[in-house]
């Protein structure tokens, strides 16, 4: 096969594979509200059953990332702020684990640090929704929707501190309500088969105009090079551990050194020596 029809074929692969989507993959989903005030308007009035909430800033793949030094980053989906300055991070999971519960509540914290400077109150930190919007009923209950706030247990009364977690079950389908439909629209492959017209629109420019095209396509390009970036640090990571392991099994046959001081010399965890002298932790 030639290289243009090797391209020609790569090509409709895409658009195969681009045809497949819908709001459920956080590609397609990114895109169609990323700065689209009307649309995460609408979604977030949908799903906080309002009709007054007015969106001042959306912004697609948000990075927070952990002061920490080799702490754990995060990227969000979907980072919007009301006018009351109410922040909202909106996620789209395919898999249910995806949502696990503590997720929820590393990004509710994540996006806490940001909220105040140095000397402000704590009084003065606005409500967070950190919202999972699941392919599948990820709580199991068969509700549209679950509301996780802390409740003093010796009251049963809300505690107030303005940290919100909602669950969207992709699952639930009711076309009379406006959570039914949502999630239908989410569900749907074709923007002629959607109820609301501000997210068909968008839908229907990415997966089905020639220049919505091309920018799902480089979507794709793009992650096909990053997840072979990735596969490659793993590969050299792990050759680099394999090398330590081997340092560390000669300094282990000599028998002249403590464990503590080959960890220190081949640069590994003590567990990791432990575990090649077959020695108990202790």
């Amino acid at each position: 096969m030639d290289s243009k029809s090797q391209t020609d074929l790569q090509k409709k692969e895409t658009l195969d594979a681009i045809g497949k989507l819908c709001l459920l993959d956080d590609n397609l989903m990114t895109l169609v509200f990323d700065r689209n005030i009307e649309a995460t308007e609408l979604l977030l009035n949908v799903i906080l059953e309002r009709n007054d909430l007015a969106v001042l800033e959306v912004i697609g793949q948000r990075e927070y990332k952990n002061p920490l030094p080799g702490g754990r980053s995060i990227t969000i989906d979907i980072y919007a702020r009301d006018r009351e300055g109410k922040i909202y991070d909106i996620e789209v999971q395919r898999a249910s684990a995806g949502a696990n519960v503590r997720r929820a509540r590393f990004h509710s914290s994540m996006i806490d640090t940001k909220m105040l400077r140095s000397g402000q109150e704590f009084k003065e930190i606005h409500e967070s929704y950190v919202i999972f919007i699941t392919a599948n009923d990820a709580i199991g209950a068969g509700c549209p929707l679950y509301h996780v706030n802390r409740v003093i247990e010796e009251t049963g009364t809300y505690f107030g501190d303005g940290s919100h977690i909602l669950y969207v079950n992709g699952s639930y389908k009711d076309d009379t309500d406006p959570i039914g439909r949502l999630m239908h629209d989410f569900r749907c492959l074709n923007s002629v088969d959607m109820f609301y017209p501000v997210l068909a629109r968008q839908v229907k420019y990415f997966k089905e105009t020639e220049g919505g095209q091309e920018i799902m396509c480089q979507i794709f390009e793009d992650l096909v090079e990053k997840r072979a970036e990735e596969r490659a640090e793993e590969r050299a990571e792990e050759r680099a551990l394999e090398e330590k392991k081997a340092s560390a099994r000669r300094m282990i046959a000599r028998g002249k050194l403590t464990v503590e001081e080959i960890a220190e010399d081949a640069d590994l965890p003590i567990e990791i020596v432990r575990d090649l002298t077959g020695l108990e932790l202790v």
